[in-house]
């Protein structure tokens, strides 16, 4: 087996040339991987080179495989995806996995900023304030998922109804009203965190529809899991479709 001209063409592309050392200690097994992750699963889909990288490495922060995070972050600059960018990838997904395991992500990202000349800290993007990020968090909460925000509300005993608060005003208000991505790409990172992480189905289920309410459509949904498919592997990429097929049938 030799690696496919097309494999070779998309993978320099991001990378640039640089050499693999596990082509020299384990060729096969590079062969195999570059095929299948540069080739056949790169020609499947609908989404671009930029929301495939992105939804990449939101991808491998919740799989906390940091050493792969910084390959594929270079690689993701490399074709045009920016600075802000990223650095909004990596916040969206601390409400989702925490801040413990976003942290090094975090440390990683500006060392490879700084090591391309980019000055830190980058422009803010922050949209509310102390006063204002329940409302704005709320806002976008019924504004991606609808009526079920109340009925949340209504439904949660008196001493479970901070987290419904701190959900509107901590992971809607303080993340998702930021600038540097609309609000349509960070459902997409957040399906994209969910379903790598694992044992979430029922919040998969939820965000699956919050995508369909913004726009991502069940191709692009069904595009984002096979790009997520060499990195997470087949268990969590089936059960993802099983989700998908359940509220969206073929």
């Amino acid at each position: 087996m030799s690696i496919s001209e097309t494999a070779k063409r998309n993978r320099d592309e991001l990378f640039l040339d640089q050499k693999s050392t596990l082509k020299v200690t384990d060729p096969e097994l590079m062969e195999v991987f570059d095929n299948f992750a540069f080739d056949e699963v790169i020609s499947y889909g609908n989404i671009d080179k930029k929301t495939r990288m992105m939804v990449i490495l939101s991808s491998l922060i919740a799989s906390q495989t940091l050493s792969e995070y910084k390959v594929m972050l270079n690689g993701a600059l490399n074709v045009g995806v920016t600075p802000i960018e990223v650095k909004e990838i990596v916040y969206q997904s601390i409400p989702y996995v925490g801040f413990a395991k976003t942290v090094d992500f975090i440390h990683a990202t500006n060392e490879i900023l700084e090591s391309r000349g980019i000055e830190l800290p980058l422009e803010g993007q922050s949209t509310t304030s102390p006063e204002t990020r329940f409302e704005k968090g709320l806002e976008v909460q019924k504004e991606i998922f609808g009526d079920i925000i109340d009925n949340m509300y209504e439904a949660a005993p008196e001493n479970q109804i901070h987290i419904q608060k701190h959900l509107s005003a901590n992971c809607f208000g303080d993340y998702y009203t930021r600038k540097g991505l609309d609000v349509k790409t960070r459902e997409l990172l957040t399906f994209s965190i969910i379903l790598t992480l694992g044992g979430c189905e029922t919040q998969l289920k939820g965000h699956i529809m919050g995508n369909l309410n913004v726009g991502n459509e069940k191709e692009t949904l069904l595009s984002t899991v096979t790009q997520l498919l060499p990195y997470i592997g087949y268990p969590r990429t089936l059960n993802a479709i099983t989700c998908l097929n359940e509220l969206i049938p073929e």
